[in-house]
C-alpha cells in the first residue's frame, strides 16, 4: 500500500482568487435631497445642460448640489477618449452646438452662484480642440455674472498649445487638468494621454499668468514613492493646487479599485505636499476635481 501512494499524482488545491477590497465606512455618503438640489436639478434639465457631477457619478453632487453648485461639462457628453477610469461615454460625438456658451451662462445666472466650474469631454476630432466654445462660454459667463469667478477644468490639447491658448484667455481665475494617476500607470489608466505632455500642459499655463490646479486619483495600485515624485513633477512644472481622491469604479467595465486608501494617508500626503512646494491641497477620500472649488479661486500665485 505505501509503494501504491508513492505513485499517486500530488493534487494541489486551487489558488482561491484575492479577495476584491471592500468599500470602506469612510466611502458613504448620503443621497441628493432638499430644495436646493431640486432648482439646481430643474436648472439642469431646463437649460439641457450636461454636468460631469451626473456623467461622472460623482459621489459629492449631493452636498455640491444641495448648496446651489454644479460643474457644468460643454462640448457634449460623449468623449473621444477611453480612459479605463471614466464613466463618460465613448465614441463619435455629435457636432457641438454653438450656442452652448449662453445656455451655460444664462443657467449659471439664474443659479447665482459665486463660484462657477466648467468642464469638457475631449473632442480630438476638431481641429481646435473646442478652444473657441471653452473661450466663448466663460467670456459670456462673465459678462452676464461678473462677479462670479471660475474655474476651467480643461482636457489634455495633445500640444495643440494654440487652441491652450484660447482655451485660457476668457478671464477665468483657475485652470485646472487632471494628471489622474502617476506615470508607470497612464498606459493602463489614460492610453491616449502623456504624462509629460500633461505636465507641459500645466507648465504652459503656469507661463500664461494662471492660477493652475491638478487632480490625481489614487486606490489605482500607485506606490508611494511615486506618488512623492509626481508631487515633485508637478511643483517644477508650476503646479499651485492639487487635489487628491479615492478612485472609485464607476462599471464593471471599468478598471477595479487596487486599494482602498485610509483617510490617515490621505493627510500625509497633504502634509507632503504643501512641504514640497505645493500652495493648496485638498486631500481625502471624497474628494474631487471640483469639491470646495471656491476655496481655490484665492490661492495665491
Amino acid at each position: 500500500m505505501d509503494e501504491l501512494l508513492l505513485t499517486l499524482p500530488i493534487i494541489q488545491p486551487e489558488a482561491a482568487a484575492p479577495a476584491k477590497p471592500r468599500k470602506p465606512d469612510w466611502l458613504r455618503v448620503k443621497l441628493p435631497v432638499g430644495p436646493a438640489y431640486a432648482n439646481v436639478r430643474r436648472l439642469v434639465d431646463e437649460h439641457k445642460l450636461h454636468t460631469i457631477c451626473e456623467s461622472g457619478n460623482c459621489p459629492n453632487m449631493g452636498e455640491c448640489w444641495g448648496a446651489g453648485t454644479a460643474t457644468f461639462m460643454i462640448l457634449g457628453n460623449v468623449c473621444t477618449r477611453s480612459c479605463s477610469f471614466c464613466a463618460v461615454a465613448t465614441g463619435r460625438p455629435n457636432e457641438y452646438d454653438l450656442d452652448e456658451p449662453r445656455r451655460v451662462a444664462e443657467a449659471i445666472q439664474l443659479m447665482g452662484v459665486k463660484h462657477a466650474v466648467l468642464t469638457s469631454v475631449n473632442r480630438d476630432e476638431l481641429k481646435d480642440r473646442g478652444a473657441s466654445v471653452w473661450y466663448e462660454t466663460v467670456v459670456q459667463t462673465k459678462q452676464l455674472s461678473p462677479a462670479t469667478t471660475i474655474e476651467t477644468l480643461i482636457p489634455d490639447v495633445k500640444a495643440n498649445w494654440a487652441a491652450l491658448e484660447t482655451m485660457i484667455a476668457g478671464g477665468q481665475e483657475v485652470v485646472s487638468h487632471n494628471m489622474e494617476t502617476v506615470g508607470s500607470l497612464y498606459r493602463l489608466v489614460r492610453p491616449q494621454a502623456k504624462y509629460d505632455r500633461s505636465l507641459e500642459q500645466i507648465r504652459r499655463t503656469k507661463e500664461a499668468g494662471k492660477r493652475t490646479k491638478s487632480g490625481i486619483m489614487l486606490g489605482l495600485g500607485e506606490k508611494q514613492d511615486e506618488m512623492y515624485q509626481a508631487m515633485d513633477d508637478l511643483v517644477a512644472n508650476g503646479l499651485d493646487i492639487l487635489t487628491l481622491g479615492q478612485y472609485l469604479q464607476p462599471t464593471k467595465r471599468h478598471i477595479e479599485v487596487a486599494e482602498f486608501i485610509h483617510p490617515d494617508l490621505f493627510a500625509h500626503y497633504k502634509e507632503e505636499g504643501l512641504r514640497r512646494g505645493l500652495k493648496y491641497v485638498e486631500s481625502g477620500p471624497l474628494v474631487r476635481s471640483s469639491y470646495h472649488a471656491e476655496r481655490h479661486v484665492n490661492v495665491p500665485i
